[in-house]
């Protein structure tokens, strides 16, 4: 549709504006499909939505103005599908169902805390020497050298000691036994 459309009421005659889409749809859709990253879906509603705006401003369509329709509905499309663009990107990216069955599910407060507790109880029926080496180190991160000085020890004999400690607790706490290797 090149020439002048007739306008009714205000707005463009529903057989013109499928005279357009039917003329000019499909580079309209080729350009914005290209700016869409080749998402189609995408693009077939940016092209609704140039064809919408081409309604809403029949005048904008006068024949008088220019030749071709097709510059005005591709700069329309074209700077729908950046403002679009910029939109999602303004917003944070949404989450596919694919996404979120393989995250990773983090344990729940009430759980560590429960885990915490039950850790303690059994930290509790150690020796005190197996329970001296095994919070210097696994509890406070010092080194087997570093607990052998402050306890006054052997190295071998804090290794020795936390060996048999973490043995303990296996036993003590069987549903932890993977978290203590």
């Amino acid at each position: 549709m090149t020439a002048g459309t007739t306008v009714m009421n205000g707005t463009t005659a529903e057989h013109e504006l499928a005279a357009l889409q039917r003329e000019h749809g499909r580079p309209l859709f080729a350009l914005l499909l290209r700016l869409c990253d080749g998402d189609r879906q995408r693009a077939e509603d940016l092209v609704q939505e140039t064809l919408v705006r081409a309604w809403q401003h029949p005048e904008a369509l006068r024949a008088d103005d220019f030749d071709s329709v097709r510059p005005w509905l591709l700069t329309v499309g074209r700077r729908l599908a950046i403002d679009a663009r910029r939109a999602r990107q303004a917003r944070p990216a949404e989450v596919g169902d694919a996404i979120l069955e393989n995250a990773r599910v983090c344990a729940d407060h009430a759980e560590r805390a429960a885990a915490t507790l039950d850790v303690r109880k059994a930290v509790k029926t150690l020796t005190p020497e197996h329970r001296e080496v095994l919070v210097l180190v696994y509890f406070q991160g010092a080194s087997v050298a570093e607990a052998a000085q402050t306890l006054g020890i052997p190295p071998g004999t804090v290794k020795s000691r936390a060996y048999y400690a973490l043995r303990a607790l296996r036993r003590v706490l069987p549903g932890y036994a993977a978290d203590l290797r």
